[in-house]
């Protein structure tokens, strides 16, 4: 839900450390230092399970799934699928409502585009809900990952619908008073995303889904910062599209995941086609298998989802409502040390919400180009830029900021060193 209750105690320094020795890159230097990673909510690091998953598969499974008789294809798709089911039990979700994608942009695109060819459904209610034409609204936020964004662009202008945006405070909040607003009779879908990839803070979305289907509008919720970071159950929140990317979550580059409800997927057109989602084809027409497999043409990521299925095990192992409550501590650690800074701002660093353990940070006459590369030659790895998100930058006046983000790896020492690491930063800049 989106302001975890943080009942189970935080990961202990000890355990964090004894975690840190499966992951074999946490073991490595950089510029001479031991690395400090601090770009989790970029790409996320793996440990031995989920390297070790994907090897493994590749070395004694790999077989095309769903499409052969034999022995290593049946293995296949048996390891394939039970990758489904394991990060379907993961979100809260039903097997069926599980559709690999090869990243959470993908999914939303697929979403997108449902949304704009619908009249290829199957019909009835739920199809109805699925179909945007001139007179139709979207609503997303100011503070959304460009993903979340540009995609309900292209669909308004695909479709003649109107694009409304929920906009923020002075603080970076969302202004849910505008939501009210903005969220009527006419809203088909409202987009938004549950943890901000800039702010870290957790949003409320549960008002959110609320509006939405007061007016009967469908939901997404961008859940890519979300999923690596707190318990997740899409059924409890009520959204009816979620996505979520594997590489900020233990897993690898190159597999993504959207949750859809089963009665909005059946009605759905593929966005994709091909081979691999039909039941019968002839040259002048096809019939399509049910959900999931109706969205997923062509050779899978079959390596990918096992490895994921691989991530998601070990962060259930290690527990998510402790990695909620760890990541709490550290980015409120990150937040008052770096506010504590004279020059340094902490955007959303005074909203009043929940938050996971990332903080963007701007420093005044410094640009985060140079504040990355002081803190990189170092051994610490921070993001730098607008981070796919320059409406919320502009809203904030700032072109660009630093980002620390953490993980259920990361110590606090390493949380005291960029912090440490931003103060020797100006005071190199200031004697320059």
């Amino acid at each position: 839900m989106s302001t975890v209750p943080l009942t189970e105690p935080a990961l202990r320094e000890a355990e964090v450390l004894r975690l840190r020795a499966d992951f074999p890159i946490l073991q490595t230097g950089v510029n001479g230092h031991p690395l400090i990673y601090l770009d989790s909510g970029a790409t996320s690091q793996r440990p031995l399970a989920v390297l070790d998953a994907e090897r493994s598969f590749a070395s004694t499974l790999n077989a095309a799934v769903h499409r052969g008789a034999h022995t290593l294809a049946s293995e296949a798709t048996i390891a394939f699928e039970d990758a489904r089911t394991a990060l379907a039990e993961f979100i809260g979700a039903d097997e069926d409502e599980v559709v690999w994608t090869s990243n959470a942009t993908e999914a939303v695109n697929l979403v997108a585009y449902s949304l704009s060819n619908a009249s290829a459904g199957r019909g009835g209610p739920e199809a109805d809900r699925l179909r945007l034409g001139p007179g139709d609204e979207i609503v997303t936020t100011e503070m959304e990952h460009h993903a979340n964004l540009i995609p309900w662009q292209e669909l308004a202008a695909r479709t003649g619908a109107t694009l409304h945006v929920i906009p923020l405070d002075d603080h970076g909040a969302l202004r849910l008073d505008a939501a009210a607003e903005l969220i009527g009779p006419r809203t088909r879908l409202v987009a938004v995303t549950h943890v901000s990839n800039v702010l870290g803070v957790i949003n409320p979305v549960e008002s959110l889904v609320a509006a939405a289907h007061e007016v009967g509008a469908l939901v997404l919720l961008d859940a890519c910062q979300s999923a690596p970071h707190l318990p997740l159950d899409v059924k409890a929140l009520g959204v009816d599209f979620a996505v979520l990317s594997g590489h900020k979550m233990l897993g690898p580059t190159g597999i993504g995941a959207l949750y859809g409800r089963r009665e909005l997927l059946e009605v759905m057109p593929p966005f994709l086609t091909g081979g691999s989602m039909i039941t019968t084809v002839t040259t002048t027409e096809a019939e399509y298998l049910p959900p999931p497999q109706r969205f997923e043409a062509g050779t899978q990521k079959v390596s990918q989802a096992v490895a994921l299925a691989a991530a998601v095990r070990y962060l259930q192992e290690v527990g998510m409502p402790r990695i909620a409550a760890h990541e709490a501590e550290l980015g409120a650690r990150l937040v008052e040390g770096l506010s504590a800074i004279d020059g340094v701002r902490v955007l959303g660093g005074d909203i009043d919400l929940p938050r996971v353990g990332l903080a963007s940070f701007d420093v005044a006459g410094i640009h985060s180009h140079d504040v990355g590369q002081f803190l990189d030659d170092t051994g610490i790895a921070v993001r730098v830029g607008h981070h796919c998100a320059q409406p919320l930058h502009r809203r904030l006046g700032v072109t660009s900021s630093t980002r620390a983000s953490t993980y259920l790896y990361t110590t606090r020492d390493e949380v005291d060193a960029v912090i440490d690491g931003v103060a020797r930063c100006i005071d190199f800049f200031r004697r320059a």
